[in-house]
């Protein structure tokens, strides 16, 4: 995981100059958030880390090498959120839904017409990019493994139905909330989000 602050200045040369590399990548998050890979500049991705070009590529190397960095972050910070969020259910089934549901909010409002950076990666660059493409296949394989396990859990404690198929569910899931998260570029309405999100809980009954 990418933390602290990184030394961008050449060596024996007075003090190193830091940065913030959490503050930077999230910077850089919004930009490929909104403008896509291919869209955004490297001109765009400095002025928001606040940073110079030569830094960047110090940094990082190239654009590329700065998006690859974005995506593990990305990752990195919302695995915690999503933790912490389904900590607080009582029951898998319960988890479930706070799980939706945290895909429904995501795809609203400003956070939703940014959209998802691992499904806005599989969209536009996981075809050409074999490293990329094996971070977007380890992301939804990770997704999805959580979902099954959970309804294995709700199986387990009486709370997701025996009838389930836990693994085709697991994948129906999954699509759904990948899905959501390409339809809030739309700018959909939370209670509409939440809606189809309680809608597919009806797939655990």
């Amino acid at each position: 995981m990418t933390t602290g602050t990184l030394d961008i200045s050449p060596k024996l040369r007075g003090r190193p100059r830091q940065f913030d590399v959490d503050a930077a990548l999230d910077a850089a998050l919004r930009v490929f958030s909104e403008r896509g890979y291919y869209a955004a500049s490297i001109s765009e991705l400095t002025e928001a880390m606040g940073l110079t070009a030569g830094s960047v590529y110090k940094a990082f190397g190239d654009k590329r090498g700065v998006f690859l960095a974005v995506f593990d972050h990305y990752r990195n910070v919302r695995q915690p959120l999503i933790d912490q969020s389904l900590a607080k259910a009582p029951n898998a089934y319960e988890k479930l839904r706070s799980l939706l549901a945290f895909f429904a909010d995501a795809s609203c409002g400003e956070i939703g017409r940014r959209g998802c950076l691992v499904v806005g990666s599989a969209i536009e660059l996981a075809l050409f990019d074999k490293e990329l493409a094996s971070r977007v296949r380890a992301a939804f394989d990770f997704d999805e493994r959580r979902i099954k396990d959970l309804i294995l859990l709700g199986q387990a404690d009486g709370s997701v139905a025996k009838h389930v198929d836990p693994e085709s569910t697991a994948s129906a899931l999954l699509a759904l909330t990948k899905g959501m998260r390409v339809i809030g570029k739309t700018g959909r309405k939370t209670e509409h989000m939440l809606a189809v999100a309680e809608a597919a809980m009806k797939l655990l009954n």
